[in-house]
């Protein structure tokens, strides 16, 4: 007769698992971030017997801040890892706001800058998120946007993805990502779409003054409301067999054509 695993202690497992809503800092670089930026850190799990010293300068900060430091067994560290890349430390922060619009308009404004913004049209997979998260701010975009359904939030695998630059770029949660393009294009952001069979070509698109890129799923690329609302349709000149790029590869092009011609 097959053995079954008692119902309690199935239950208990899966209760000692916090949840993936982004509290969960993995690795050392979202730790090290999240305490640059301010950022309430309850509680850092270290692996138990680490003498790295790095490591533990981090949890001085932590504790210092009145972040409370529990030393565990590795193998729990790997039980409660998302990522399976924590580098011997997790810690519990408090839940990340997300943004408003008039917060990245502001940002713009506080830099002296025209608005640059990253609208994604329905990802699902976290790493690219935090791709992209992480590009927006080494190239000095202002905000990234995404939609509260059909698309992954800010989670534990996102947030390591983004090495910490998730504490910096304003991300906007919105409940209908067209009203949010036509609020942007009322207060004067035009909007360029990418698709394969675009006339224009990236290199030849104004992106000098406020933009928003879009940036499509994984799977189809921009939904077909979303292409009806661009103002303008670009396309990535492809010399090579394969017609399409990872979604946070684009948006890397995209984002630093706009750095190049705004500078």
């Amino acid at each position: 007769m097959e053995k079954k695993r008692p119902a309690r202690a199935e239950s208990a497992r899966r209760e000692e698992l916090p949840p993936d809503d982004g509290t969960l800092l993995e690795g050392r670089n979202a730790l090290a971030e999240a305490l640059k930026s301010g950022r309430r850190i309850d509680k850092v799990f270290l692996t138990d017997g680490d003498p790295d010293r790095s490591l533990l300068r981090l949890a001085a900060q932590a504790k210092d801040r009145g972040a409370v430091i529990v030393r565990v067994d590795r193998r729990k560290l790997d039980r409660m890892s998302v990522t399976h890349a924590h580098q011997g430390v997790i810690a519990l922060a408090a839940a990340h706001e997300y943004a408003e619009l008039d917060d990245v308009f502001r940002l713009a404004e506080s830099r002296g800058e025209a608005p640059l913004i990253v609208l994604c049209d329905e990802l699902t997979d976290p790493h690219n998120l935090g791709a992209i998260i992480r590009t927006a701010e080494c190239a000095g975009a202002h905000g990234v946007v995404i939609p509260k359904r059909r698309s992954v939030g800010l989670t534990a695998a996102a947030v390591k993805a983004s090495a910490g630059a998730v504490e910096y770029v304003p991300v906007v949660r919105v409940a209908n990502l067209i009203n949010t393009m036509e609020e942007l294009q009322k207060r004067g952001v035009w909007i360029y779409g990418t698709a394969a069979d675009a006339e224009t070509s990236l290199y030849d698109a104004d992106l000098r003054g406020p933009c928003a890129v879009v940036i499509g799923s994984e799977g189809s690329g921009m939904s077909r409301l979303v292409a009806e609302k661009c103002d303008f349709k670009i396309s990535i000149p492809m010399k090579g067999r394969i017609s399409s790029l990872n979604a946070s590869a684009a948006a890397a092009i995209l984002l630093y054509e706009a750095v190049r011609k705004r500078a």
